[in-house]
This record gives C-alpha cells, sequence and structure tokens, in this order.
C-alpha cells in the first residue's frame, strides 16, 4: 500500500478530503493526515510517506516550506499542492519545488482521483526501480524533449496578456496532440512554454478548464476509444499507444474515467454496429 499524506490546517476540509479518498483508494492508499507544517514533516519523517497533498497555505510552516525540506532528502517524493486561485501568485514561490500538479479549492473529485493514480503509478514505478537495483529516478540523466517549442520569441512580443495566453493554450493544446502518447507533466510543458510551474498551472485551467494531469488523461482515453472502435488493433496493445505501459493501470484507469474496461466498451460499441 502507499503512504499518503494530507496537510491541511482547516480540518472541515481536510475530514472531507479524507473521506473521499476512503471511499476511493480503501486497499491502495495508507492515509495520515496533519494539521499544520510542521506535524506534516514530523509524519513524513515517522511514516516514510510517498504522496503527499500539501496545502499551500497553512499558519507557521507553509505548504511550501514543507515540500522545500522533503525535497531535501527525497526529489522522488509525489507532491500535490493545494491551492486556492487567488493563491497562484504566492506559489510562485514554488519554482524550485517539482511538482506533480496542483489542484484548486475548491477541488473537483474527478480531478483529484485522476492526479492520485497518477501519484500512485509514479511511486509504484520508483519502488521497482529501487527494488531491481537501479539507480534512483532523479539521478538519470534528464533527456531534453525531442520536440521543443521557443513560444516566448519575437512573435509575440508586445501582445496583450489575454491575446498571449490564447496563442499559448494553441500552442499546448497542438503539442498534446501531437505527443500524448509520449511521458508528459507539468514540469516538461511549463519549461517548454518557459513558464514557472504555478503560472503553467493557472494558465492551463484557465484555458481548458481542469488541471493538466486529468486533461492529459481524458485525451489519452478518448483516443483509446476511437482505438477501440477498430477491430484490428489488438486491445493490449491500445494501452501502450497512447502512453500506459502498464495495460493494468491503463485498464484502471479507462474503468474510472469511462465505466467500464477498454474490452467492455470495445464490446458495446460492436453490439451497437
Amino acid at each position: 500500500m502507499y503512504r499518503l499524506l494530507i496537510a491541511d490546517d482547516e480540518m472541515i476540509e481536510r475530514k472531507v478530503l479524507l473521506k473521499t479518498l476512503r471511499g476511493n483508494l480503501e486497499g491502495q492508499c495508507e492515509l495520515f493526515e496533519a494539521k499544520n507544517g510542521r506535524e506534516a514533516l514530523e509524519v513524513y519523517e515517522k511514516e516514510k510517506i510517498q504522496i503527499a497533498i500539501l496545502d499551500i497555505e497553512m499558519p507557521g510552516i507553509n505548504g511550501i516550506q514543507v515540500a522545500e525540506k522533503i525535497r531535501e532528502s527525497d526529489k522522488e517524493c509525489c507532491i500535490i499542492f493545494l491551492t486556492a486561485y487567488d493563491e497562484f501568485a504566492y506559489a510562485k514561490k514554488a519554482i524550485a519545488v517539482r511538482v506533480l500538479d496542483y489542484i484548486l479549492k475548491p477541488w473537483d473529485e474527478k480531478e483529484l482521483m485522476l492526479v492520485l493514480e497518477e501519484a500512485m503509478r509514479l511511486a509504484g514505478k520508483r519502488e521497482h526501480h529501487l527494488e531491481e537495483g537501479k539507480e534512483p529516478l532523479e539521478k538519470k540523466s534528464a533527456q531534453k524533449m525531442a520536440e521543443s517549442l521557443n513560444v516566448v520569441d519575437t512573435e509575440m512580443t508586445g501582445m496583450n496578456e489575454n491575446l498571449r495566453i490564447v496563442k499559448v493554450a494553441e500552442i499546448i493544446k497542438e503539442y498534446i496532440c501531437a505527443n500524448y502518447m509520449k511521458d508528459l507533466s507539468v514540469q516538461k510543458m511549463a519549461d517548454m512554454v518557459n513558464y514557472s510551474e504555478p503560472y503553467f498551472c493557472r494558465v492551463f485551467k484557465q484555458s481548458f478548464g481542469q488541471n493538466f494531469t486529468s486533461y492529459l488523461t481524458e485525451y489519452r482515453i478518448n483516443m483509446a476509444k476511437k482505438m477501440l472502435e477498430q477491430p484490428t488493433v489488438n486491445v493490449k496493445d491500445i494501452g501502450k499507444m497512447v502512453g500506459y505501459e502498464d495495460s493494468n493501470y491503463f485498464t484502471k484507469v479507462f474503468k474510472r474515467i469511462a465505466g467500464q474496461s477498454p474490452t467492455e466498451y470495445r464490446n458495446i460499441v460492436f453490439r451497437e454496429n
């Protein structure tokens, strides 16, 4: 079971989140809670937390400071920030802290669970590497993105902010369409458009109405559905074709979004036709 920490000083919000996760992650995660940043660090150290959901605005030690402390000893802990929309400017201080995603309050259960599914996948991948005696992921040489886009160029100089965001959103959408099957992340996408991660997440949410992880996941599953409607394409191959090496994980994510397994979806499509 994965070890997941929720740190939020608002007791009601923390308890609601805990209840939601217990209902969705039973048997998959052991859940821990902390009511402030200092307690969060204590729980992290004691329980060897793998996934941390941190409210940014907490008294004393805030969520960003907690994340910075975690990063000093653990480069691969999956960190997810909870933040109110108007806290994004404050979140710019988190530029040096690599996070999986930013979830806006009030959070959407579907988006939250898609981010956590990805967090569990990454945590499992790390465990697998450690068991095989491979180098920790953070020590591997990071490869440059094969296709890099320089969107902050002279063409966009002088644009007002709204036009600039529209242009950037178009480029992001085109890039995802062309590269959804690859290993994309908030960090890579933010680097691509020369934004800080918090600002990228704010622009993405503003432009697409959901966070990056849930958008990418839904896009991949929609592409998988199209492939499933083609009888000559093997179901087992489709997961890899849309970016999921683990077929069990692909089935799990597909079912969360579509409400049925890939095979069930294909059978229904063929029966209707």
